[in-house]
Order: C-alpha cells, then structure tokens, then sequence
C-alpha cells in the first residue's frame, strides 16, 4: 500500500517516473550527448560524466529543479555555453517549453 502512495505522490509532482527510476536528482548536473525533448514521453539518454561528454563538439547538461516540475538544459558547444532553456515536466512524461 505504501508504495502506491509513493507512486501516486511522484505522478502528482509532476515527476515522470522513467526520472525516477533513472535516480536523476533534483538540483544535480547531468551530462548528455544529445537532447531531444519531442520524445513522448521524454526519457534521458545515457548520462556521461563531465570527462567523457567535454570531448564532444557539442553536448547538453540537464539540471531538474528542486521541486521535480521542470528542468533547465544548458547547450554547450566546444565548451563554451551557447543557450539555455526550461522545460516543464509534465505528468504524462512530456517536456513543455517555458
């Protein structure tokens, strides 16, 4: 009974549960080769640690808020910062623009 309470809590935060289950945590930055915040539901890539990713031309860090409602992804390319944006994690695991 306890963990379908847990369940029911991770869904009405709004916190996807393939997130979860990845054990992605809040306010921590994550590295990737690549972003694609179309795929429904949206699911992470395989995070790399800083090392492997820097040597990549281009590469994305993903940091969930504290609260589990949305995201900022940081686009870097050759190591320099070149956008940034915010998405919402929505309950269905769906990513929507700020």
């Amino acid at each position: 009974m306890k963990l379908y309470r847990a369940i029911a809590a991770l869904c009405l935060l709004g916190l996807p549960l393939a997130m979860a289950a990845e054990g992605i945590a809040p306010g921590t930055s994550y590295y990737y080769a690549d972003f694609d915040p179309g795929q429904q539901p949206w699911q992470p890539g395989q995070a790399l640690n800083f090392e492997e990713v820097f040597k990549n031309y281009q590469y994305y860090e993903i940091v969930v808020a504290q609260d589990g409602r949305e995201m900022t992804v940081n686009q870097f390319i050759r190591g320099d910062k070149t956008g940034s944006t915010r998405y919402l994690l929505l309950p269905d695991g769906s990513l929507q623009k700020r």
